[in-house]
């Protein structure tokens, strides 16, 4: 089947994979709720995929960040929300003992809090009217620590291990969850952070990002995580099996060559 949401929610929608989301999502007919801060390049956007594509979407401009902006976002969508796709996320570089608090602090709200609360606050009316998916991020991270990427590692790990427990809650009343573990994207995502985090895996483009969760969600029976690309999928699966003892010297080795 071709899935095709009546109306898709998509945090971080005005670039990388959430922007590739939501293009490709405009092509299979659905109505989008694009949220992200910058207000210009969502109203662009919508312009753009409304005039291609006959579909209708709404601009929320809202800093996830905030506090409860799962429920904050509820309040200003009126209506059903077929598909959420949590894709917003930020990160920070370098040795844990250098960071500053205050991003630290922002990581956690954006990457993981804000993930939760926009779970909390749609999941219900799915639940009560039996359908609807929500489409989690993560991370090829997820699947071993990072030195130097110790809070958004551990954070994506976060992701990856809530979406699976919500699969299993959602799953006898007709909703579907699924997260998704992108290796390294060509995004914005290494203009702040650098192109060491390649390391872990190959990179890929949003596109192939986007088209990868799409055709899992195609299935009947979406696998609780899909990880995109068959490089990425090997490296997460090897990162499973190599003892961290052995593996995370080689990991802080690889990262100060490029720091």
């Amino acid at each position: 089947m071709v899935f095709t949401p009546k109306r898709s929610l998509i945090t971080g929608a005005s670039a990388g994979i959430g922007l590739a989301l939501a293009r490709t999502l405009a092509e299979r007919g659905s109505d989008l709720v694009l949220v992200a801060r910058r207000e210009d390049r969502l109203t662009e956007l919508a312009e753009e995929l409304e005039a291609a594509h006959g579909i209708r979407c709404e601009v929320v401009a809202h800093d996830l960040s905030t506090e409860r902006p799962g429920h904050t976002l509820r309040s200003r969508v009126e209506g059903d929300v077929d598909l959420v796709v949590n894709n917003a996320g930020i990160a920070t570089q370098g040795a844990f003992v250098d960071a500053d608090a205050e991003d630290l602090d922002r990581v956690i709200a954006v990457d993981m809090a804000a993930l939760v609360d926009v779970c909390h606050a749609f999941l219900p009316d799915m639940v009560a009217r039996r359908s609807g998916t929500i489409l989690n991020v993560s991370s090829t991270t997820a699947f071993q620590p990072v030195p130097s990427l110790a809070v958004y590692a551990a954070a994506k790990a976060f992701v990856l291990s809530f979406t699976q427990a919500l699969w299993c809650e959602a799953r006898p009343h007709g909703v579907r969850v699924m997260a998704l573990a992108p290796g390294p994207t060509k995004t914005e995502f290494f203009d702040v952070i650098g192109e060491n985090a390649a390391i872990v895996g190959s990179m890929q483009t949003a596109n192939q990002v986007a088209r990868t969760a799409l055709s899992a969600l195609d299935r009947r029976r979406p696998p609780l995580y899909v990880v995109s690309g068959r490089r990425n999928t090997l490296a997460a699966a090897g990162a499973r099996i190599v003892p961290n003892r052995l593996l995370l010297p080689s990991l802080a080795r690889s990262m100060r060559r490029f720091t």
